[in-house]
């Protein structure tokens, strides 16, 4: 990419899959909004699944129960998607983050409703939080994601100029100059033949701030 098109200005297309239940994908779809601001880059969404991800593995009570109440939100937004057309993804996956991940606003019809009326979509979308007949699209669009960066990892994965990766995993989201960095650090990295991983253990937990 890089150094001649961002000189350009031309716009670069950034896919970006997401499970509105995901702190951590709020994080960097929120760095990923700032990005836009400050590089020529569009943001393109789509949805995979945590539910789907964790199916048939063994674990605790608490996170299984967590994703049982997944479903809900993803099949909506691949209700809307079918619907509408994969632009109304960016408006409604903000629209339920804001309100699950700063309003801790609980994962049920009259949230989804909310959200839905918020993001300029009919309300009845909500409906499909409870119908499997969604799930086959679903599925196609996590593996679409999930297949790119492999199965032991998770929720963000961003995907550009035909390089995919899970991350970048951050907290708080950066702003401005400090997100642009960021991007272009990943664009690095990303466009280095062989590189596969930089990691370390996180020591915070999600830092939504008070902005919605």
């Amino acid at each position: 990419m890089a150094d001649e098109e961002r000189a350009s200005g031309e716009t670069v297309p950034v896919d970006f899959w997401f499970d509105p239940l995901c702190p951590w994908a709020w994080m960097t779809s929120r760095w990923l909004l700032e990005v836009e601001k400050v590089r020529p880059v569009r943001p393109r969404w789509h949805v995979m699944s945590l539910s789907v991800l964790n199916e048939g593995r063994d674990l605790p009570e608490e996170y299984r129960k967590l994703l049982d109440s997944g479903w809900g939100p993803v099949r909506i937004a691949i209700a809307a998607e079918q619907r509408f057309g994969g632009e109304v993804l960016g408006p409604l996956y903000t629209a339920l983050g804001t309100r699950f991940h700063h309003r801790k606003e609980p994962r049920e019809e009259g949230t989804y409703r909310a959200a839905l009326a918020e993001a300029g979509l009919p309300e009845d979308l909500a409906e499909a939080a409870e119908s499997a007949d969604y799930d086959e699209a679903l599925r196609r669009s996590h593996h679409d994601g999930m297949d790119r960066v492999g199965y032991e990892v998770g929720t963000p994965v961003i995907s550009v100029e035909g390089v995919s990766f899970f991350g970048p995993v951050v907290t708080p989201a950066p702003k401005g100059e400090a997100a642009a960095r960021l991007w272009d650090g990943v664009l690095l990295v990303a466009g280095t033949d062989g590189f596969f991983e930089l990691k370390r253990s996180r020591t915070r937990d999600p830092i939504f701030g008070t902005e919605e």
